[in-house]
């Protein structure tokens, strides 16, 4: 069985970190889980279609919308106060920080930078988001290429191939302390919903002890510089209903985006349809 933490590994240092953090859950555990190197440019759908999964993060939207749905092993509760001490996240719309642009409305008429469509924090929350916004259609310029990471959305932005972009709000609090020569050229205009954070998942029940580990974490003193560095208060057990929420949505904004164009040059790779 393996276990990987890709989603988060925001920079060297923060993968480093969530390696030995892994490690240190699995050894309390008492399993024989293995850590995976699986990383760019491998698709990380890849990661989540593997059937030997036993800690890996998966995106809330393809989570919500699996059949079978993975286990639910635990979800991380960020620790800066923007989090509020729960399990969740938004997506921060971001934008160069020399730009004219002050609010999500400046942006319409440019470019826009998403992740790639199964993306809940680097697609669906943009549109979701840009529904009740829209006073025009089509609605931007161009949706750019997909940029398969945050850290790829946030560089289209920085290096002027995009003007705006939705970014993970707890990928982005890593990458300001990992990457601040990054972020401090950026500014955030406007904040998506929150939704149930991104989840570490299993692919079968039987791991008990791992997630018993996990919940356990926050009060092993020997985790505790790895969690402050990753910016983590705890994990907790997630709740199953909560991601339903997400898989509507994404329906919803299918049906609307089919209906209204979304830019005028949309890539290929961008296609909204009813799930």
């Amino acid at each position: 069985m393996i276990a990987n933490a890709r989603m988060y590994s925001v920079s060297p240092e923060a993968a480093g970190l969530w390696r030995r953090l892994l490690a240190a859950v699995i050894e309390h555990a008492g399993l024989d889980i293995r850590l995976l190197e699986h990383t760019e440019p491998a698709p990380i759908q890849e990661l989540w279609q593997r059937p030997d999964k036993a800690a890996v993060f998966m995106c809330g939207l393809p989570f919500s919308r699996s059949d079978p749905r993975p286990e639910l092993i635990a979800a991380p509760v960020p620790s800066p106060p923007d989090f509020r001490g729960l399990p969740q996240y938004w997506s921060e719309m971001v934008v160069r920080k020399e730009s004219a642009f002050h609010t999500i409305e400046d942006t319409f008429g440019a470019r826009i930078a998403l992740t790639v469509p199964g993306s809940q924090s680097g697609c669906l929350a943009a549109l979701y988001y840009l529904m009740s916004a829209a006073d025009r259609f089509p609605l931007y310029g161009e949706v750019t290429a997909p940029r398969i990471t945050p850290f790829g959305a946030m560089s289209a932005v920085i290096d002027g191939a995009a003007d705006v972009a939705p970014i993970d709000s707890y990928a982005f609090c890593l990458l300001q302390k990992y990457r601040s020569d990054l972020t401090s050229r950026l500014r955030v205009i406007a904040q998506t919903a929150r939704t149930p954070i991104p989840p570490l998942v299993a692919s079968a029940p039987g791991f008990d002890a791992l997630q018993a580990a996990f919940l356990e974490a926050h009060r092993i003193a020997a985790l505790a510089p790895l969690m402050a560095e990753l910016l983590l208060d705890r994990f907790v057990r997630p709740d199953p209903a909560s991601y339903d929420a997400l898989r509507l949505n994404f329906e919803t904004a299918s049906r609307y985006w089919r209906g209204h164009p979304l830019a005028a040059t949309v890539h290929p790779a961008f296609v909204f349809e009813p799930g």
